[in-house]
């Protein structure tokens, strides 16, 4: 399993590729098209949204587990996409379970948002949140829904009745037409996607019974889970290792790693606290360096020093085994690097992560520094050619994490990374 260990575009897309190799299937379990992956193929970008990171394999079963929400539009076109640049997504399954965006979720995306004010939280106006909203309140529809369109017609009938009203007379917004938003699902979408609707539970555990390799890829992040991240200012679901579970379809006794990548240093899109942020040159200079800007919203990152008060928590609610550490080379040119080990909150120091939602926006970050390596870490292919506070830097982040990294990445590239200590 992949997760993100602090708020997303960690570069987990990376690493997923990477791993997928060795893989025979590539388990998406959460999240929505508010998430992008970014892969790096000699020197062809691919920007994935929906479709698991494994598609560039012809060997790997892609698989869109029942936790994901799905734009069949969306699907659709970054499908037709990939086919264009010569992907074939041909194995790709979609689980009849997972639960279908509409454009009243879009709408009342966009809607709340603006009346928040400027205690919005950032939303990428997806429609993401508010399909699970209807999931939660067993109101929305799934993607085995579009197999029986009479069924589908009423369900959609059903909610119009309580959304349209909603829109008209709370946030004066037209209403969506049934007979509309039915013909371009059932007529348009449909027959796009019902080669790959699939029971992706049975296939799954088909394939873990056949002794099959499976990654279960996360979207965003631990610090943007519904539960475990700085709430209210997360996304939906749930991304932590645990995610997995329900969003796919096993058991934790299944689950035998468990990778979290975080960057060398730390990034966040949107609303909500942030102890190490970076507001001066230095900031600026991880931004742009970085290219921290949101590979679906285009949005500006900010930035900060690597938190690892933030990063031993990751650990123990993931039962992390490992670390994949990205963007190491965007640290070249600074001299020191500072990491926040605790935080200073009401005048006493803490090194774990405080409960309360009050105390980590009181928070002031600790740093201890340390030496950078005033080099270029692009071309590096071996950990014997770190320089010495390189390798010092990361031996640091274990030390504070507790667990060992694995996998080190030094550039973009899909070939850009090295080994750091065994791989399990």
């Amino acid at each position: 399993m992949v997760v993100g260990t602090q708020w997303g575009d960690e570069g987990k897309g990376k690493f997923t590729d990477l791993l997928a190799r060795d893989m025979d299937m590539v388990v998406r379990y959460q999240g929505g098209h508010n998430a992008g992956h970014t892969l790096v193929v000699d020197e062809e970008v691919f920007k994935l949204q929906l479709v698991p990171s494994g598609v560039l394999y012809p060997h790997v079963t892609p698989v869109i587990g029942n936790g994901v929400v799905i734009d069949p539009t969306v699907l659709i076109d970054e499908m037709g996409r990939l086919t264009e640049a010569g992907v074939d997504c041909g194995k790709l399954r979609v689980s009849g379970n997972a639960h279908l965006i509409f454009p009243y979720h879009q709408a009342l995306d966009v809607v709340a948002e603006r009346h928040l004010g400027r205690n919005k939280l950032g939303t990428t106006k997806r429609g993401i949140g508010p399909a699970y909203a209807d999931k939660a309140a067993r109101v929305g529809l799934r993607v085995q829904d579009l197999l029986d369109p009479k069924i589908f017609r009423e369900k959609l009938g059903v909610v119009l009745h309580e959304k349209n009203p909603m829109l008209a007379k709370v946030y004066n917004r037209l209403p969506f037409d049934l007979d509309t938003v039915a013909g371009q699902y059932l007529e348009e979408c449909r027959p796009r996607l019902e080669p790959h609707i699939a029971d992706t539970v049975g296939l799954l555990h088909d394939g873990l019974e056949a002794g099959q390799n499976v990654l279960f890829e996360g979207a965003q992040a631990m610090y943007l889970d519904l539960d475990h991240g700085t709430y209210p200012f997360v996304t939906s679901s749930n991304p932590v290792a645990g995610g997995a579970c329900v969003g796919a379809g096993i058991g934790p006794r299944h689950i035998d790693r468990v990778i979290g990548v975080t960057k060398a240093y730390i990034s966040r899109v949107g609303s909500g606290p942030f102890p190490s942020e970076l507001t001066d040159e230095v900031g600026d200079h991880l931004v742009d360096v970085g290219r921290e800007y949101g590979t679906n919203t285009k949005r500006r990152r900010r930035c900060g020093w690597l938190d690892t008060v933030m990063l031993r928590h990751a650990v123990r609610v993931n039962s992390l085994s490992d670390l994949a550490i990205t963007k190491l080379d965007v640290l070249d040119a600074l001299d020191p690097i500072r990491v926040c080990v605790a935080y200073e909150v009401d005048g006493e120091r803490r090194t774990s992560m405080p409960y309360h939602q009050s105390e980590i926006h009181r928070a002031v970050p600790i740093y201890e520094e340390l030496p950078g390596w005033c080099a270029d870490l692009s071309g590096v292919g071996d950990r014997s050619e770190l320089p010495r506070q390189a390798e010092d830097y990361l031996c640091f982040i274990e030390e504070q994490a507790g667990v060992p990294a694995t996998l080190v990445g030094v550039g973009p590239g899909r070939d850009q990374f090295i080994t750091f200590g065994p791989v399990p």
